[in-house]
C-alpha cells in the first residue's frame, strides 16, 4: 500500500515523503530578489518531500507579475541562495520553477516598455487574462494583458538559451533542480495550442512535431546544461486558463509529449489539473493514457485532498501528490495530513503583495509561525 508519507527516490534524490508543495506566486519580492522573508516562508514549509518554488522568470521579458523574484541576475542568484540554504537546513528539497509568461504580461513590466512576446500576435482577452503590473498612475494591481508580438524564428533560440541560463543559475543558487513551466496558458502552451499559434515556420502548429518543437528544444537545452535528473516540467492538458481554448488535438499533443519526455529520462513530469475536484479537467482515462506513455515520476496537482491523493497513488496513476493553497495557511501541512488534523483556511486578500501578513505569520497546529513544521 503506497502512502503519502513514505520516502521516495527522485532520480537519486531522497524525498522524505510523497507530498509536493506546488509553485505559488506570492509577489513579496519588492526589488525582484528573494530575501530573508522569502527564506523564512520556504523554511516553514520544508516538511514537504519536495518544494517547487514560485515561478521565477528567466528574463525581464518573461515577467508577468510585479514583485516576484527572478533568476537571471547575479543578485537574484544570491537572493535565492538564502532560500535554498534555509530549506536544506531543515532537510528539505527544492526545485526552482523557471518561467516565461509570454503574452500574459504588460508593457509596464517589459524592457523599455515594449510589447510582450508570444507564438503569435493574438492577445489573451477572457475575463481572467490579467497581469499583476502597473497602471498609468504607477500603482500595482491586476491590469489587462498587453497585445503581444510574435517571436521571430531567431528569437526563439534566444529564449531557449534564456531557459538554459536560468537552469544553470538555479543550480548555482543551490536548487536541487528546476521545473520548466509549460502550463497554465504561459509561453510554452501558447506554442502548443494551435488556436493561438498561427505561425508558418518550423515552430508552427500544423503538425505535432512542429507544435511541440519549442517545448522539446527547451527541455533539451536545460538537460544539456544541468543534467536530466535535475529537470522536471509542468504541463496542464485540457486547461483553459488565460484564454487557452480547447481544440481537438489536445490528446495527440500531450501524449506525443509524454512519449518524448519519457525518452529524455527527466526527474519528473508535473501535471496540473485546472478543474475543481467535482469536475476535473483531466479525466482518469487521459491520466491513464499519459501514464502508459510516460514511464517516469509523475506528479499531479489540483484540488487534491488526502483521500484523493492516496487513491491516485494506490491506483498507480501518480507517484507524488502536489498541494498548493493548503500550504499557504498550513506550513506544517504534511504533519496535519499525517495526523488528520484540521486545516486552516488561507486569507485570499493576502495572496499577493504586502509583507509578513498572510505569508509567514500562519502558525503550525497549536503553535506559532516561529515553531518549525515537523
Amino acid at each position: 500500500m503506497k502512502s503519502l508519507f513514505e520516502v521516495y527516490d527522485l532520480r537519486g534524490q531522497k524525498l522524505r515523503n510523497r507530498v509536493v508543495m506546488a509553485p505559488m506566486t506570492r509577489a513579496r519580492a519588492k526589488d525582484g530578489i528573494a530575501d530573508e522573508q522569502t527564506a523564512q516562508y520556504y523554511r516553514q514549509r520544508a516538511g514537504a518531500g519536495l518544494i517547487v518554488s514560485e515561478g521565477t522568470p528567466i528574463s525581464q521579458e518573461g515577467t508577468g507579475f510585479a514583485f516576484i523574484p527572478g533568476i537571471w541576475s547575479d543578485d537574484q542568484v544570491r537572493g535565492w541562495q538564502g532560500v535554498t540554504k534555509a530549506v536544506h537546513e531543515e532537510g528539505g528539497k527544492i526545485f526552482a520553477q523557471i518561467w516565461h509568461v509570454g503574452r500574459m504580461s504588460h508593457t509596464s513590466l517589459q524592457p523599455a516598455g515594449g510589447q510582450p512576446v508570444s507564438s503569435s500576435a493574438k492577445p489573451a482577452r477572457d475575463d481572467k487574462s490579467t497581469a499583476y503590473a502597473f497602471n498609468d498612475e504607477g500603482v500595482a494591481g491586476f491590469v489587462e494583458a498587453s497585445v503581444p508580438r510574435p517571436l521571430g524564428t531567431d528569437d526563439v533560440a534566444r529564449v531557449v538559451n534564456d531557459f538554459a541560463n536560468a537552469a544553470a543559475n538555479a543550480v548555482a543558487a543551490g536548487f536541487d533542480g528546476v521545473e520548466i513551466h509549460g502550463a497554465n496558458g504561459y509561453l510554452l502552451e501558447q506554442f502548443l495550442n494551435p488556436l493561438i499559434n498561427d505561425r508558418t515556420d518550423r515552430y508552427g502548429a500544423g503538425n505535432v512535431e512542429d507544435r511541440t518543437r519549442f517545448v522539446l528544444e527547451i527541455v533539451g537545452a536545460v538537460v544539456a546544461r544541468i543534467g536530466a535528473e535535475k529537470v522536471g516540467i509542468r504541463l496542464s492538458p485540457f486547461g483553459k486558463l488565460f484564454d487557452m481554448p480547447h481544440h481537438p488535438l489536445i490528446e495527440e499533443t500531450y501524449l506525443h509529449l509524454a512519449t518524448a519526455l519519457a525518452e529524455r529520462k527527466l526527474a519528473y513530469v508535473h501535471l496540473k489539473d485546472q478543474g475543481p475536484a467535482s469536475a476535473p479537467a483531466l479525466s482518469r482515462d487521459f491520466l491513464r493514457k499519459f501514464r502508459e506513455s510516460y514511464s517516469g515520476t509523475l506528479i499531479l496537482a489540483g484540488s487534491l485532498d488526502k483521500r484523493r491523493a492516496e487513491q491516485f497513488l494506490q491506483d498507480g496513476l501518480i507517484d507524488l501528490a502536489a498541494f498548493g493553497q493548503p500550504f499557504i495557511a498550513n506550513p506544517d501541512l504534511v504533519e496535519r495530513l499525517r495526523r488528520d488534523l484540521p486545516l486552516a483556511t488561507p486569507n485570499r486578500e493576502t495572496y499577493y503583495g504586502g509583507g509578513a501578513e498572510g505569508y509567514t505569520d500562519y502558525p503550525v497546529y497549536g503553535g506559532s509561525p516561529d515553531i518549525k513544521a515537523a
